[in-house]
């Protein structure tokens, strides 16, 4: 069950170190993000479609480059990770329960 939101969490990161990518060196290509992430060619162009999918980057001749929408999303996303946060924060089992078996 946690192994799932785990590997979505991972996911969720890759996407989001190539975005930071895209926006810190746009425009820029699967070649240069793999080489310096050190993720697959293949993983990268996942998660660039996932992003291009979500309006936040777009293909170009050079590379990728960010669109209207990128600024938008960045200046949510520390608010929606703290949301997120704290609803897992939430779910945990309190140390004083005691589970019986």
């Amino acid at each position: 069950m946690i192994d799932r939101l785990e590997k979505e969490v991972d996911m969720l990161e890759r996407h989001l170190q190539v975005l930071k990518m895209v926006i810190e060196n746009e425009p820029i290509g699967i070649v240069k993000m793999s080489n310096e992430t050190g993720y697959p060619h293949h993983k990268v162009r996942y998660s660039l479609r996932v992003l291009e999918e979500e309006n936040l980057i777009e293909p170009s001749s050079q590379g990728a480059i960010t669109t209207e929408r990128t600024a938008e999303f960045v200046d949510e996303l520390d608010e929606k990770l703290d949301d997120i946060v704290g609803k897992l924060d939430e779910m945990k089992i309190d140390d004083a329960v005691e589970v019986e078996n």
